[in-house]
């Protein structure tokens, strides 16, 4: 489950440099704003980087891989080898399948599992403001940046930022409760463009081992 958790929730900070003017939006209007960015996201495809920063701020991990993600629910992400994982979900529940231990895990959409950042591209957002504080920035006329603080205390993050250009999502950037930093940029993105559903299920030898919630 840490390796699941520590792979689907990922994030980045764009870099600004301090010349460039900002305005600042909090609360209820911040989210409905974020909300209404994202919903109109009918599908989401790109490739992207990975990066892991420890508390110290040396790099821990870097990875490649691809994600689809489509509304209502169905979601596939892929990072390439030498940490090859595989991670669809169908809007009720997240099959992870890591090749080097022969081993698929399922897990029971819960609450707690569809806060995680990434599925914000393909679960519900139209009441971001009930789960956290949203907080914006706009950067020139182009660049936006939203701020998520999880109300709750159970929470998989401590903060999450995403970064749009023209309305299309960049990067993310989330931070733990150890202070560790997952910085996801998206390259090669795809916005709105049809996906089949056949890219949503995940294949598998028959041998490996399946283990289910709860067992």
């Amino acid at each position: 489950m840490n390796r699941f958790m520590s792979s689907l929730i990922t994030s980045v900070l764009l870099i600004f440099t301090a010349s460039i003017s900002h305005a600042e939006e909090t609360s209820a209007g911040a989210a409905e704003e974020l909300s209404s960015i994202l919903s109109s996201y009918e599908t989401y495809q790109a490739d992207f980087i990975q990066i892991v920063v420890g508390e110290n701020g040396g790099r821990v991990q870097e990875t490649r891989g691809s994600l689809k993600a489509k509304r209502p629910g169905l979601f596939y992400w892929e990072t390439a080898a030498p940490l090859s994982q595989f991670i669809v979900s169908d809007g009720d529940t997240v099959e992870v399948y890591d090749p080097d231990l022969e081993q698929v895990t399922i897990h029971n959409l819960d609450d707690r599992v569809q806060s995680t950042p990434a599925l914000l591209l393909s679960g519900e957002v139209d009441n971001l403001d009930e789960t956290y504080e949203v907080s914006q920035r706009r950067i020139g006329e182009l660049t936006q940046e939203f701020t998520l603080v999880p109300k709750g205390a159970d929470s998989l993050f401590v903060s999450l930022r995403l970064s749009f250009f023209d309305g299309e999502l960049q990067e993310m950037r989330m931070e733990d409760s150890l202070a560790q930093i997952s910085i996801l940029s998206f390259d090669s993105i795809e916005l709105n463009k049809e996906v089949d559903q056949n890219a949503f299920t995940l294949e598998y030898p028959e041998e490996v081992d399946v283990i289910r919630d709860g067992a």
